[in-house]
């Protein structure tokens, strides 16, 4: 390739280098369709193709690798702005109320349902790459949405105060107090490893065994 040739392919490169920048602050100048969370780019919903057989009526999204923190009503928050959402719902453990990382979603319109899961499917959302799937109308569940239950936060020092405060038969207590005795003479073995000169209190409510005669005092 000649300088004349190479000069000219250099000034073709810079004019397609100027016309996509140029073309790139023209589409971040229009306004956004929806809002990324990490302050990224604004995105634009593009231009929706016409869904097919038996997905073109689903409204019910599958949204997978859910990260934490992004639960019911953040979800509800960040995707109320592609149109009205009817019903959602979190996988979590029933017994300690955690997140699954997986979720269903579900909106009105279907039209909105395709959207959603053309512009969020493997959309990166807090280092997670969000899996959004729409699952065909004779494919949902009928007990997806039976059953559900409101999260609500374990109130772990309310159990513990309810262990704890519990009314004890005799044998319990004795139990208790035997584990209580047995841990300070293992404490006290440790001080007195360690050279330190500290005895440990006495423990305060220690059940003694019952004298075998009672002795009463003379008149």
């Amino acid at each position: 390739m000649g300088a004349k040739a190479k000069k000219a392919l250099k000034t073709k490169l810079k004019k397609v280098a100027a016309a996509s920048q140029a073309a790139e602050k023209k589409a971040a100048a229009t306004t956004a369709d929806f809002l990324p969370l990490e302050g990224g780019k604004e995105r634009k919903i593009p231009e929706g193709k016409q869904a097919e057989g038996s997905t073109a009526k689903a409204t019910v999204l599958y949204i997978g690798r859910i990260p934490h923190g992004f639960y019911e009503s953040e979800m509800e928050a960040y995707f109320s702005q592609f149109g009205k959402i009817k019903r959602l719902r979190v996988a979590r453990n029933r017994k300690t109320g955690k997140s699954k990382h997986y979720g269903f979603l579900q909106f009105e319109d279907p039209e909105v349902a395709a959207i959603v899961a053309d512009c969020m499917h493997n959309y990166l959302l807090f280092e997670h790459l969000v899996q959004v799937h729409l699952i065909p109308q004779e494919q949902v569940h009928p007990k997806l949405w039976r059953g559900y239950f409101k999260y609500r936060p374990v109130d772990r020092v309310l159990i513990q105060r309810k262990r704890q405060n519990k009314e004890r038969t005799l044998d319990e207590h004795k139990k208790l107090v035997q584990k209580i005795t047995k841990q300070s003479k293992k404490r006290q073995r440790t001080i007195e490893a360690a050279g330190l000169d500290y005895v440990c209190p006495e423990i305060v409510g220690e059940v003694l065994k019952a004298p075998k005669k009672i002795k009463f005092a003379e008149d």
